[in-house]
């Protein structure tokens, strides 16, 4: 069917929108998750795990949705069928990153910061990509039905 691709800043709800996308009965994949990322100055995908994955939903009549976001993901953005670009006004993710306590990431000042100037640097690059972009301040059901509705269109 396709193989879909969630990304978006810190606090936007990628985990939560993943999840319920699970419950929902799909196969999902955060690569904040497991063994995804590979650490180095950056992290980034771990590309022959990635390509397995892909490889073995391409062209098949299942489903997949992955979330993450990080430098390398652009190197499978042609293997695609869509690219999700969830955001939220940074107020809106700094009260998400600050409340969620699944993910330490965002707690210090320090990676605060750096949320606020990657979200200024790194989200309009993902926009320019994205084939769609949702708001996540409606709520979650609406967020999903709209993801969802990209592989039933």
């Amino acid at each position: 069917m396709a193989v879909i691709y969630v990304t978006g800043m810190s606090g936007v709800g990628k985990s939560t929108a993943l999840k319920e996308l699970a419950r929902r009965g799909y196969r999902v994949v955060d690569t904040d998750d497991g063994d995804w990322i590979i650490d180095h100055e950056e992290p980034l995908l771990d590309e022959d795990r990635m390509d397995f994955l892909i490889t073995e939903y391409e062209g098949s009549d299942e489903s997949l949705f992955i979330s993450g976001a990080v430098i390398n993901q652009v190197d499978f953005y042609d293997r695609f069928d869509e690219i999700v670009l969830l955001s939220a006004p940074i107020d809106v993710m700094l009260e998400r990153i600050a409340a969620r306590d699944d993910n330490p990431f965002g707690k210090a000042p320090g990676e605060r910061e750096r949320i606020i100037d990657d979200t200024a640097y790194i989200e309009p690059q993902l926009r320019e990509a994205a084939t769609v972009e949702i708001d996540t301040r409606k709520p979650l059901t609406a967020v999903v039905d709209q993801i969802e509705a990209l592989i039933t269109s």
